[in-house]
């Protein structure tokens, strides 16, 4: 359905810090620079982080949120330890299981240096 997640950012090399250690808990490369925007490739899609182009300020979404499949809760906890040491913020509960209408579900909130809400999200095996 979707073939990349751009967010815009205001410090671009802050960000590219924060997203090179969040996503290198997912054995993801460092962003790769293509003018001023940076990119990560997995074999499932591209995330991209940019200034806007349109020279105003970056903003985050209300309501937003990017959600990142994980292997394991141990992997969550690194993506989520990892932004929380490179410049991101915790949010909603503290990373564990929640119960729910799509069953169980292993969640780490925070938020980006520019305030973008992202999840580390690992589902239970049936």
């Amino acid at each position: 359905m979707f073939s990349h997640v751009m967010f815009g950012v205001n410090d671009l090399e802050a960000s590219k810090k924060f997203y090179d250690a969040l996503l290198g808990a997912l054995d993801i490369a460092p962003g790769i620079a293509n003018g001023q925007r940076y990119f990560y490739r997995s074999p499932t899609g591209t995330f991209g982080i940019t200034k806007p182009i349109n020279g105003e300020p970056a903003t985050h979404g209300n309501g937003s949120t990017l959600g990142f499949v994980m292997k394991s809760t141990e992997q969550a906890d690194a993506f989520h330890a990892a932004g929380l040491a490179n410049g991101g913020t915790t949010c909603e509960n503290p990373p564990g299981w929640r119960e729910g209408s799509t069953g169980k579900l292993y969640l780490a909130y925070l938020r980006d240096p520019d305030g973008n809400k992202i999840c580390a999200l690992y589902r239970q095996p049936k």
